[in-house]
């Protein structure tokens, strides 16, 4: 070997060995100081006396022997017997739904066929709320559809077209506004 490298070789071995000696020297921990901070937790309350008691309250008589049943006035059956009576009555007033005539139509994918009826179309949302403010103070169901830049009023969904094209000539009549049918979708 060369010398330089053999002075580098002893070089680095007096320095490990320093190092090993003199690092347990410094690093003994004399200079870490613990920080002790006062407890803020209050000391834990008395716990009360238990007290046991016995109840005070008297046993009930005896209630082995019922007393005897006592019988029904005649005017008391007569009533009850009136009572089916009215709920006949009730159940005639009450209207007949045919099912027949109210079934939903359902499209290829069996999904209930509803129309909806579009009003009007605003680049302004403002208008459309507005429109909308007033159409549900009419008592009418009125939701908003944002499309593009343009934000469209419907009222419905109604199963019924026919329904829809009755309510579009009233809202012809009572707003000026004449609006298209289209078939109702979610999206």
């Amino acid at each position: 070997m060369e010398d330089s490298v053999k002075r580098r070789l002893l070089g680095l071995s007096v320095i490990v060995i320093s190092a090993v000696v003199l690092f347990p020297l410094f690093m003994t921990g004399d200079g870490y100081r613990e920080r002790h901070l006062e407890s803020r937790i209050p000391q834990a309350p008395a716990m009360p006396d238990v007290v046991s008691f016995e109840p005070q309250t008297k046993l009930l008589p005896d209630t082995s022997e019922y007393a005897p049943v006592q019988k029904v006035p005649e005017e008391v059956i007569v009533m009850v017997e009136k009572k089916p009576e009215k709920k006949a009555v009730i159940q005639e007033k009450r209207p007949v739904v045919s099912t027949s005539k109210d079934k939903p139509q359902l499209d290829e994918q069996n999904v209930p066929v509803a129309w909806t009826l579009q009003l009007a179309s605003f680049k302004d949302e403002s208008n459309a709320r507005a429109l909308r403010k007033q159409l549900v103070e009419a008592g009418h169901k009125v939701y908003t559809r944002k499309n593009a830049n343009l934000f469209k009023v419907y009222v419905g969904p109604d199963m019924k077209r026919q329904r829809l094209e009755k309510l579009k000539e009233a809202l012809q009549s009572d707003f000026g506004l004449d609006g298209i049918i289209f078939r109702f979708t979610t999206q």
